[in-house]
């Protein structure tokens, strides 16, 4: 009797042995997924920061062809495709992500990003506009504020660039896309103390020193602002206001800041010599 007690007993060990070793199997099997999971997630973050863009867009478009579903794959190729400048390509991608079900406002806000980047401004104020009111991002306040310039509807852009410049820790960016929008309209004081401001902001945003001469120059103030620049950028500032003397008609002291500008230059500045000899081939034809 001892003998058929103990078969049973010893059957029964050996199934819940079993079951117990396919537990332990499958809780191995969801410890590699989350790792893998982990893993994938900080490659993607890698790929999109610091990889190579082009590389970074054939890595999303192999995950998105092997996993097509996924939206944050599709997000990273978007992404990608911004960053090599393929502004095109991402506007197809990002249309797909933004009419998936689990497609966020941001998703729609970097659409209408990249529609403008390829310069579909009607189509990116019909997506801005579809973006509830109660969304309110820096990202969000600075493509309205672009908008509103493309259409010239002037007081609704200043509204939205200040909006932004107050959403936003590093406003450098905004500030000069604000004065740019004033130097277009002939508002060269104001143009002027927002690329001031966009200095303040990112002392190394040369685009802001450039544009800042561009505004002094339109007012016939032709000294050289006081700001952080090196030799350099010192030079190619001259230039700029040489050529912003010039065609106001002040052509004596546009010559002067072009040979300044070839002498404070630390290696031969082609375009300031071309500028000159072309100036004065001019004035002695």
């Amino acid at each position: 009797m001892r003998h058929s007690i103990l078969i049973p007993l010893c059957l029964g060990s050996a199934v819940a042995l079993s079951a117990c070793e396919r537990g332990a199997e499958a809780e191995v099997d969801r410890a590699i997924q989350s790792v893998n999971v982990i893993d994938e997630s900080n490659l993607n973050d890698v790929m999109l920061t610091a990889a190579d863009p082009q590389e970074a867009v054939n890595y999303f478009r192999r995950a998105t062809a092997e996993k097509p579903d996924r939206i944050d794959l599709q997000r990273g190729l978007a992404k990608s495709l911004i960053r090599a400048k393929s502004a095109t390509q991402a506007v197809a991608v990002w249309a797909r992500v933004a009419e998936h079900p689990e497609a966020t406002n941001e998703d729609k806000v970097a659409y209408a990003d990249a529609l403008i980047r390829s310069g579909a401004w009607e189509r990116a104020e019909a997506v801005l506009d579809a973006v509830p009111p109660t969304y309110e991002t820096y990202q969000r306040y600075r493509l309205e504020a672009m908008v509103a310039d493309s259409n010239e509807e002037w007081r609704k852009a200043d509204s939205f660039y200040e909006v932004a410049t107050g959403l936003t820790t590093d406003p450098s960016g905004v500030l000069n896309n604000w004065g740019y929008s004033k130097l277009s309209r002939g508002d060269y004081a104001d143009a002027e103390q927002l690329f001031s401001e966009a200095i303040v902001h990112r002392p190394d945003l040369f685009t802001a020193k450039n544009n800042l001469v561009l505004a002094r120059g339109a007012q016939r103030k032709y000294d050289i602002p006081v700001v952080p620049m090196d030799q350099t950028e010192q030079a190619q500032l001259m230039h700029t206001m040489a050529l912003a003397a010039i065609k106001q008609g002040d052509v004596a002291i546009g010559r002067g800041l072009l040979r300044e500008a070839i002498e404070t230059h630390p290696r031969h500045f082609d375009a300031a010599v071309r500028a000159l000899r072309a100036l004065e081939a001019n004035v002695a034809g």
